[in-house]
């Protein structure tokens, strides 16, 4: 569910073109700097971040219908000379559409779910992770119907609402509650 916002993030922040393609291979391979095969305290030598398959040449439409891991990881984290959104970024938009904020609908006892702490401590492999809807964040799914509404509406950001309208006894309408917009214009409609 994260994917389609993470591509929206990196073609509003131009990471990326529609029809660039990525060749997927099923992981992505980072090499540890501090590795020292002398010193065992040195950590291992290598990360691998693994697909669910390879994909291989994959675009954003692509990816996102395929749910293509190593192609979000790299827009997302970036990988050799190709540089990626990062956690920052990725959690301004992720906080743009919506998520780590409670929506204000019309009912008691909302939640707002939680966005990451990006910290100092704050690793490449947390970016990757949380490229694909993985760490340490929770999101509601009321945020995630509210988050695709504004990408299907050309980038309106409604507060979610369950009264329409009040009605007295013969159906006349004595109030429309209009609909509100938490945020417009913040990503591109194309």
């Amino acid at each position: 569910i994260i994917k389609p916002l993470i591509a929206s993030a990196a073609l509003e922040q131009n990471i990326i073109e529609p029809e660039k393609k990525i060749n997927c291979q099923g992981k992505i391979i980072i090499k540890n700097p501090w590795y020292d095969p002398r010193d065992p305290k040195s950590g291992q030598k290598e990360w691998i971040y693994h697909d669910w398959k390879t994909h291989g040449l994959t675009n954003i439409r692509k990816a996102i219908a395929e749910s293509c891991n190593v192609y979000f990881y790299i827009i997302g984290g970036g990988y050799e000379n190709f540089i990626g959104l990062g956690a920052t970024a990725i959690k301004n938009y992720l906080k743009l559409f919506g998520w780590g904020e409670k929506t204000l609908i019309d009912l008691p006892e909302e939640g707002k779910g939680s966005l990451p702490d990006i910290d100092e401590d704050w690793t490449l492999g947390q970016t990757y992770n949380l490229s694909i809807g993985q760490g340490p964040f929770s999101v509601t799914p009321l945020q995630v119907a509210t988050a695709f509404s504004a990408i299907a509406n050309g980038d309106k950001l409604f507060q979610p609402q369950i009264v329409k309208a009040i009605v007295d006894s013969q159906k006349n309408v004595v109030e429309e509650i209009k609909p509100e917009i938490i945020r417009e214009n913040f990503i591109d409609q194309k």
